[in-house]
């Protein structure tokens, strides 16, 4: 009887389906945390860089801002998939050591339960690619880039 249970394809029949939720849940939580820093302002994001210790913050705050919001744009279409979530990873990488691993796992505390299981799903995406519900996928396939060239 294990071996029946155990036996199941799903994981062959559904990789690009789970791919593709992976992208869409992963880049709808950047593009929100994107946006709300965005409508916070440039400033108000530096001075919070600021006091969990980033250095140049006022570079750093729009960058950030900008690559939450078009790379998690990109996660979402499947688009630039590698580059977005490299990004997306060193983001994730930097909130985890800056602002949540000092307050312990609990979410519930400011920890770093969540950032963890973004970093993990943004490396996930960048090992694994986009799949076939991709834009990615598509240019490959039809052996065209953005230029069509």
């Amino acid at each position: 009887m294990f071996n029946k249970l155990n036996a199941c394809k799903c994981s062959n029949s559904w990789q690009d389906a789970g791919k593709l939720l992976l992208r869409l849940a992963l880049g709808s939580i950047f593009v929100y945390h994107g946006y709300a820093k965005f409508v916070m302002g440039n400033v108000a994001v530096a001075g919070f860089f600021t006091s969990i210790g980033i250095p140049a913050a006022e570079f750093f705050a729009p960058l950030v801002i900008w690559v939450e919001m078009i790379a998690g744009g990109a996660l979402i279409l499947g688009l630039c998939t590698h580059w977005a979530s490299k990004l997306l990873s060193v983001v994730a990488v930097v909130a985890l050591f800056t602002a949540h691993i000092s307050k312990g796992f609990s979410v519930a505390a400011g920890g770093y339960e969540f950032i963890l299981l973004i970093l993990a799903s943004s490396l996930a995406i960048l090992t694994m690619g986009a799949g076939k519900y991709s834009i990615d996928e598509y240019w490959c396939k039809n052996k065209t880039g953005p230029s069509g060239v």
